[in-house]
């Protein structure tokens, strides 16, 4: 019974093995093909840093202003909240349209009034954050 089990949980994971197992031949392939056929080309010019096709003009290591770590932050904010609104939208709207409870939460069921006041106050938090960064002035570019 044991090894039968064991032969079946093989047999399921054979497809992932196989991906696999491709995916490193092709990879072991092209790398030994890229330097067997590829050109040599050595030089001053080949060997100088590049960085996105410009030369350098400045070290890399300079200061940047923090607005624009700023921005990457609030970007980031504001798009985990689409990513945690998106779920919640789903299930209210199953909840709503069913008028029945969709979840049961340690033993408080959930609908459509709980999940409403739920994403409420979340979108408020949030807001009273876009508030307090407005006054700031996170978004004033002087």
């Amino acid at each position: 019974m044991m090894i039968a089990q064991a032969d079946s949980t093989i047999a399921a994971y054979a497809p992932v093995l196989v991906l696999v197992a491709t995916a490193l031949f092709m990879t072991i392939v092209i790398q030994i093909l890229g330097h067997g056929v590829g050109p040599r080309r050595k030089g001053a010019v080949k060997h100088a840093p590049y960085e996105s096709g410009m030369p350098l003009f400045s070290d890399a290591q300079r200061r940047f202003n923090v607005r624009f770590y700023i921005v990457a932050v609030l970007f980031l904010l504001f798009d985990i909240e689409v990513v945690f609104l998106w779920p919640w939208a789903v299930l209210y709207r199953a909840s709503a349209a069913a008028g029945e409870p969709v979840a049961e939460l340690g033993g408080m069921v959930v609908g459509a009034g709980y999940l409403l006041v739920g994403g409420t106050l979340f979108l408020l938090i949030l807001l009273v954050g876009f508030i307090y960064e407005w006054r700031k002035g996170v978004f004033r570019w002087e």
